[in-house]
């Protein structure tokens, strides 16, 4: 059994609405919370410990996929937080640095 025209279009307009409302739920959620300090506490903390996260699995994955030559990622990491930290915080020339010295490292030994 087929399903008649009428039925497939309030199918896809049910299902519209359904995601705009999805869409514009958490907007509208945000408003009232926007003062609030948790939330900019989020805001704040968020991204570096998402990053933070990141770093740890990527590192963990890199070491154990050459567990006889952890120090080339420990050097390349060493100099992506040095050029983070002294060539004024600008996080694509100290990945660009990190990762840089990352290939170089494998490449030579």
């Amino acid at each position: 059994m087929t399903p008649t025209i009428g039925y497939m279009i309030a199918a896809v307009a049910i299902g519209g609405v359904i995601t705009v409302l999805l869409r514009a739920l958490p907007f509208a959620i945000l408003k009232p919370l926007r003062k609030s300090r948790f939330v900019t506490a989020l805001g704040r903390w968020m991204p570096a410990g998402l990053l933070l996260i990141l770093a740890v699995v990527m590192l963990k994955e890199q070491i154990a996929a050459r567990p006889a030559q952890p120090w080339i990622v420990a050097v390349a990491t060493a100099v992506t937080i040095l050029v983070h930290l002294f060539l004024g915080r600008r996080a694509l020339l100290s990945i660009f640095a990190g990762t840089g010295v990352y290939v170089l490292l494998l490449n030579l030994f």
